[in-house]
């Protein structure tokens, strides 16, 4: 079933079923433009005199329920706990999961309250007039050390899958062309890399696992991050969601020629990341030195989720110049994205010449 059907099928049959399960007369529903490689179908819900909703109807058959109850039951603990996020709401029912069969096909709904102010990209990225951008980099750090802190005390009902559940060499095998040889050897060293890590209750548990600027707004009063979309959420190291942050920020720096003043401006970057994240939990200094493997899983998990909407879209596996560029870092062991390496052009950040398969 394709994106375009759903919204068809949800104008005409799931939206005015949607709007009685959660008592929603009143409320104007339009629909979220899709980014691409998007899952779901997304609705914003509004009504005067009343808090602004978000609603998302999942279609795909690559979660299942287990999978959406472990991700809302999540998202209401880091709440109930005072993370900072978009709380889900009940239904009439009383579910945080809804779900409705229409020709055989089960469509899963929640709906979450909209977070305030707006996304960084939606303010063209400038920051609060008057605050230094370090505030921004240093709340980063502190809304994710609180989130990883609840974690550490969070027992589910209903389990998320886990990092291997997904990412492992069959699955690796099966969804990379064999033509990328060298890329699938590589990623499975980093798997086996990875096998010999710690997993105590200090270094892994649940994590966001796509924490970045399109998945949370600011409040541009006050500078509050509200943080949302959890769908990937799963059990894993909290260094990736730290490694996370630490590849969204070259994005500030990125047009600079100079490689030396692009490493001064990141170890300055994450040391104000660090400093907020520190001021909610703590980080052995063992794991962060294995911050540039964590950079390499980022990659990995990149090109795995190209590789994926790919297949999901019946296209034919390709490399653009973009996700070429993150092959050939894995491929040739070049550390932190190539960012402080001749492979990097500040004029063509991140792009390498497209391959074939």
């Amino acid at each position: 079933m394709t994106y375009n059907e759903v919204v068809k099928i949800g104008d005409t049959y799931l939206l005015p079923l949607v709007s009685e399960l959660y008592g929603m007369d009143g409320y104007e529903i339009k629909s979220v433009k899709a980014h691409t490689g998007g899952r779901n179908v997304v609705y914003t819900c509004e009504k005067e005199g009343a808090d602004a909703k978000i609603l998302r109807i999942a279609f795909l058959n690559d979660r299942s329920r287990e999978d959406f109850l472990g991700e809302v039951e999540y998202i209401r603990y880091l709440f109930e706990h005072g993370g900072s996020v978009s709380d889900v709401f009940s239904s009439r029912k009383g579910n945080l999961l809804e779900e409705i069969t229409h020709n055989d096909h089960t469509f899963f709904i929640c709906l979450f309250k909209k977070a305030k102010g707006k996304m960084l990209a939606e303010n063209n990225y400038l920051y609060r007039e008057g605050t230094p951008i370090t505030e921004y980099y240093y709340n980063c750090g502190k809304v994710l050390g609180k989130l990883h802190q609840i974690s550490k005390g969070y027992t589910p009902v209903h389990r998320r899958y886990s990092f291997f559940d997904k990412y492992n060499a069959e699955y690796i095998d099966r969804l990379i062309p064999d033509s990328l040889f060298l890329l699938k050897e590589k990623l499975v060293q980093l798997l086996k890399t990875l096998e010999g890590l710690d997993r105590n209750r200090e270094s892994f548990g649940m994590i966001h696992f796509d924490y970045n600027d399109g998945n949370y707004s600011i409040d541009f009063d006050t500078g509050q991050i509200t943080v949302y979309d959890f769908d990937n959420s799963c059990f894993g190291w909290y260094m990736f969601d730290l490694a996370s942050l630490w590849t969204n920020g070259v994005g500030w720096i990125q047009f600079e020629p100079d490689a030396g003043k692009r490493k001064k401006f990141m170890d300055d970057y994450f040391e104000t990341v660090l400093a907020g994240y520190r001021s909610e939990t703590k980080v052995e200094n063992s794991m962060l030195d294995k911050l540039p493997l964590f950079i390499k899983l980022n990659l990995m998990e990149r090109i795995i989720d190209e590789f994926e909407c790919m297949r999901n879209n019946g296209e034919e596996p390709k490399c653009n110049e973009e996700l070429s560029y993150c092959i050939k870092c894995l491929e040739d062991d070049i550390p932190y994205m190539g960012f402080f390496h001749e492979i990097y052009s500040c004029e063509e950040p991140f792009e390498y010449e497209e391959r074939n398969i």
